[in-house]
């Protein structure tokens, strides 16, 4: 085994500690470091190690938020297409709403021997969070990706929806529908897709509307990404006289027709809601939901590309790529009242 060791070592250039930490499936390697022992073992007629070789490929780790919104798993079935028209194998670990941390998740994959990590709209959302998880990731050798959200201190490829596009294509919408007070449902202030919904939707007010900047400001709500923070935001809202609402998920839309129904109106005949994902189920809602169309199948697609880049050795440019949303129209919006 040391004679063994020993000729992979001389054959990659490297050390023989870190020859037993890719046969062992440890962290601690770099991707180009990893993909040249594995030549080497190649070249000198070795097996892969178990870890490499399994049934289903290379072991990708996909880090998702908890599955309660319906777009989630249609992201990680897309990724998960993906990976395994590779030859990859999927290790899916979630985080329950009180649940574990993202750190704990990724660590576990590591200690799995996971080749990659995708991480979508994890703490890399978040502007408050600490960064520095990242540089730590990559210091263990493992590659990663992260999806839906940006952070210009991380060094990683960055997959994401246009949030800008996506405010825009709903506000043209009613404002063509003769809506002049449409409402902004979203979440917490601290998120990058938030604050890019937040400036799209002022800009669009003023440019649309014509209205002041501390004005439209007005008509924004911050919730909870959930059904029941969809309906608090549309609530306020509601109140502040809009007869239109753009919602910054489906989830929160289907909350915002439910705070209409309390009130005694109707969707969308006294109010007109748009969501944002067009999640599984969302043309079979009542009303049928006019939404903004997450691409949903080329993010995936982009991730695990972007990805297995980074593990073969030649890296993706460190930078966001963006992907165009489109409008689906459906039944819960219509014409504004008129003396809107």
């Amino acid at each position: 085994m040391t004679a063994r060791l020993a000729g992979i070592a001389a054959h990659a250039g490297v050390s023989e500690a870190t020859v037993s930490r890719v046969l062992n499936g440890r962290p601690g390697v770099a991707p180009g470091t990893r993909t040249t022992v594995l030549a080497a073992l190649d070249a000198l007629g070795y097996a892969h190690p178990v870890r490499e070789r399994g049934r289903g490929g290379a072991l990708i780790g996909l880090v998702m938020p908890e599955l309660d919104n319906p777009v989630f798993p249609a992201l990680a079935q897309a990724i998960g297409t993906a990976l395994t028209r590779q030859g990859c194998t999927p290790v899916l670990a979630t985080q329950a709403q009180e649940g574990s941390a993202e750190d704990e998740l990724t660590a576990m994959l590591v200690e799995r021997g996971v080749r990659g990590v995708i991480v979508v709209s994890g703490q890399h959302a978040d502007t408050t969070a600490d960064m520095g998880r990242y540089e730590r990731l990559r210091a263990q050798g493992v590659p990663f990706v992260l999806v839906d959200g940006f952070s210009p201190e991380v060094r990683a490829p960055f997959i994401s929806p246009d949030d800008r596009a996506a405010v825009r294509l709903a506000m043209t919408h009613l404002v063509a529908l003769g809506h002049r007070r449409v409402g902004l449902a979203v979440g917490p202030t601290r998120f990058v897709p938030v604050i890019r919904k937040t400036e799209a939707f002022l800009d669009a007010a003023g440019a649309l509307l014509g209205q002041p900047k501390n004005e439209a400001e007005k008509l924004i709500g911050h919730s909870l990404f959930t059904l029941e923070g969809g309906q608090a935001a549309a609530s306020a809202l509601l109140d502040a006289g809009c007869t239109a609402l753009v919602c910054a998920s489906d989830m929160m839309a289907l909350g915002a027709i439910r705070a209409v129904r309390q009130r005694g109106l109707d969707v969308p005949r006294d109010v007109s809601v748009v969501g944002y994902d067009d999640s599984p189920l969302m043309a079979f809602t009542d009303p049928p939901l006019t939404t903004i169309r997450k691409p949903v199948p080329a993010m995936g697609e982009a991730a695990v590309r972007s990805l297995l880049e980074e593990i073969a050795g030649t890296p993706a440019p460190h930078s966001e790529f963006m992907f165009l949303p489109e409008l689906v129209v459906r039944g819960s919006t219509a014409s504004g009242p008129r003396d809107a």
